[in-house]
């Protein structure tokens, strides 16, 4: 059964999205103007092929390896709130620029960090569906850019994984509230208090205790201080995720990788991943699929309920119980459907058919759960 795992996006583990400028906008058309737009961008368009396959070998390796040497970022290269793609890209197991394919992220997670298969699947294609242009099968791993081509038309933004409340949410471990306006760049600040914590709680070592420790005190330093916080169905899951995150991927796969047994990260590796998107010296991906062990045990450790601050109130976070439907992974691939079709009502030509052919593709993980949706007519 898929659990919370198909949410995280390698931390990233989903407004003010909408806030994003648009490139080639097409706002404010007629419904006949934006089909013969659409039908203009159909030279763009590419045909979204079906996802890769899982990769054959997932016991440990090397990955810092002569074939994947760290570079700095060039001019116009993007990156985002996610280490762990920030990582992969800076390592070209994803292109360098920061925009890939589908295809390009689930293999790149899977060769890079041995992140499970089915939960890389589920992360893609729902990531693709809100934050990704489908028309030319491009995604940003940060903000919006003009290399994931053309736009589509509005009310879809493209706005790649910084799009806030899609993927991107509160309370990141290193990265500042929407509300803050900087969910993009390293902040020293809360990672030097994820250190303090290590130090406190885990003898200089980030471990389950840590996670278990500041994730709770990022939810109620946000709620204290961030009038805008919003931690509710589906970033309550994912945000736990995310602290569970460098746990199973960023230790050593020569090292104890049992998250319950043990394993740890040292604030050497950490930095290196959190700030400096880079590999450790010598880093071998970890022994086996892994995605996010540990999570029940963060979430039982300090229980919260979802909640947000509303009235534009700090502390003033009002409770959105979490239901059995969403909490379930029908729930979940729900929810990125309902999202896609609210930022694209009504599409056309190409657009219509790469969509279909994306939503097919997130509903092939959870097909012995759920069942198929066709908002946009079958196959």
């Amino acid at each position: 059964m898929l659990k919370a795992k198909s949410l995280l996006l390698l931390l990233a583990a989903l407004s003010q999205s909408y806030a994003f400028p648009s490139y080639q906008s097409l706002g404010g058309l007629s419904q006949r103007e934006q089909d013969a737009a659409v039908d203009e961008l159909a030279n763009e368009a590419v045909y979204p092929p079906p996802p890769p396959p899982q990769m054959e070998f997932n016991g440990t390796k090397l990955v810092n390896d002569e074939a994947h040497p760290w570079m700095p970022l060039r001019e116009g290269d993007v990156r985002g709130p996610c280490p762990g793609l920030n990582t992969l890209a800076s390592h070209g197991y994803l292109p360098r620029t920061g925009v890939a394919t589908p295809a390009q992220l689930i293999t790149a997670a899977q060769e890079g960090l041995n992140f499970d298969y089915s939960a890389a699947r589920a992360a893609v294609y729902a990531t693709m569906l809100v934050d990704g242009n489908p028309i030319t099968n491009l995604l940003s791993i940060g903000m919006k850019t003009p290399k994931t081509g053309p736009d589509p038309p509005q009310p879809a933004i493209v706005g790649g994984l910084n799009s806030h409340n899609l993927f991107e949410g509160d309370a990141s471990l290193s990265r500042a509230d929407a509300f803050f306006n900087d969910t993009q760049q390293f902040n020293q600040t809360l990672f030097d208090q994820l250190v303090d914590f290590s130090n406190r709680y885990g003898d200089g070592y980030y471990n389950l205790t840590v996670a278990a420790e500041y994730r709770y005190y990022r939810i109620q330093q946000a709620i204290a201080t961030n009038p805008t916080f919003s931690y509710i169905f589906p970033r309550y899951l994912m945000g736990y995720g995310e602290a569970v995150l460098p746990l199973n991927l960023f230790v050593d796969g020569r090292e104890n990788n049992d998250v319950l047994g043990g394993a740890r990260v040292d604030m050497a590796a950490a930095q290196s991943f959190f700030r400096d998107h880079r590999f450790p010296p010598d880093f071998h991906r970890v022994s086996a699929p892994a995605a996010n062990t540990g999570l029940q045990e963060i979430m039982a450790a300090h229980p919260v309920q979802p909640c947000r601050n509303e009235g534009g109130r700090v502390d003033n976070c009002v409770v959105h119980e979490l239901t059995p439907e969403n909490a379930g992974p029908c729930g979940i691939y729900n929810h990125f459907i309902d999202t896609a079709l609210t930022l694209y009502p009504n599409p056309t030509g190409v657009l219509r058919r790469n969509l279909k052919l994306n939503m097919h593709y997130y509903f092939m993980v959870f097909e012995r759960a759920c069942e198929e949706r066709f908002p946009y007519g079958p196959l």
